[in-house]
């Protein structure tokens, strides 16, 4: 069985983006980089919903095209399109990049695709992790707090009709751009 994981960048404040849907620029450094490369490297399989997906493949699909690329960004580029995906949307037609397209409930086809995996699954984007955590269908968060603070906007955790108690098995810090990363684990009863 597979083990779901759901980490991004975050404010100080819990958010993935502002109110506008912009996302916070505070790096990330190499070292911030090289750490995600090594979780994509890792990433048996990644769910995306629409938005998320067309951000990140407006980009990294044609990335390593650009002179000005750096090494460690072209690693990035290479992993995220090597790594399978799911996508989660009702209004795409087809996707690319060792995608597939997925039309039916995000938390019955999380369910399945955790049965079936081997290794670790990734959940990408607040809204198509948000039932998901409120499922109790996350076995990892990864908080890369960012040292910015936005007031508002897309938050990192759902509204939750319970508390889930948390337990920190990592915490680490970028000195170059003063992110801290915390890794929790839910305390299952």
């Amino acid at each position: 069985m597979g083990k779901l994981t759901y980490g991004m960048n975050v404010t100080v404040d819990g958010y993935i983006a502002d109110a506008k849907g912009e996302i916070p620029d505070v790096g990330p450094d190499e070292e911030v980089h090289q750490f995600w490369n090594d979780r994509v490297g890792d990433t048996a399989l990644s769910l995306y919903g629409r938005k998320l997906y067309e951000l990140m493949a407006g980009y990294w699909l044609t990335a390593d095209q650009n002179p000005d690329i750096t090494p460690i960004e072209s690693e990035y580029a290479r992993l995220w399109c090597a790594m399978p995906k799911v996508v989660f949307s009702q209004t795409l037609t087809s996707v690319d990049s060792n995608s597939r397209l997925e039309r039916g409930d995000v938390v019955e086809v999380a369910k399945k695709l955790k049965a079936e995996t081997d290794g670790m699954l990734e959940v990408a984007g607040a809204t198509v992790a948000a039932p998901l955590v409120q499922a109790g269908l996350v076995d990892e968060f990864l908080v890369m707090v960012s040292p910015v603070v936005v007031g508002g906007g897309t938050p990192f955790f759902p509204t939750l009709e319970q508390w889930v108690k948390l337990e920190l098995v990592e915490n680490r810090t970028f000195p170059a751009t003063g992110s801290v990363l915390l890794r929790f684990v839910p305390v299952r009863d």
